[in-house]
């Protein structure tokens, strides 16, 4: 499992350091193979998942077609756009340079741990989403549901 907010610095490379306390567990979980791929949700962010998890997502994806155009355009973002990675010795991962700038992520970033996955944001764009707040209108009414 995955969590945390952690301040990341990506090198000239394109290369990030996995937070140490996770490395045991992405080479456990997922054979110390990685896929980054395009958050087809939230500008600004980038999906760190899990090799097994990612390929489940693309066969499923795959399985869909090419007659739509929302099919063509997850394909494009998420399998088409695709890298896998693997961490170094040093548990550094390389993230495309094409990745990081339609993402916006420079040298500053954040790496969200997210249960199965992680999330990396480019500093400016996580600032800005989570200085939003939300409201009850924001929430679906199974989300009203938890103590917060």
């Amino acid at each position: 499992m995955f969590q945390g907010e952690t301040a990341i610095t990506i090198d000239d490379k394109g290369r990030l350091a996995i937070p140490t306390a996770y490395r045991d567990l992405i080479a456990r979980e997922s054979g110390n193979r990685l896929v980054v791929a395009y958050n087809i949700f939230d500008a600004g962010c980038l999906w760190i998942l899990q090799h097994a998890k990612w390929e489940a997502l693309r066969d499923q994806l795959n399985a869909k077609g090419m007659k739509t155009a929302q099919a063509r355009t997850l394909r494009r973002k998420l399998v088409a756009a695709a890298a896998i990675v693997e961490p170094d010795g040093n548990g550094r991962i390389s993230i495309p340079a094409s990745l990081r700038a339609t993402a916006g992520i420079e040298r500053k970033a954040v790496l969200l741990g997210n249960g199965d996955s992680f999330e990396l944001w480019s500093e400016q764009a996580y600032q800005e989403q989570m200085r939003q707040s939300l409201g009850d209108a924001d929430l679906d009414d199974d989300l009203l549901d938890l103590p917060l």
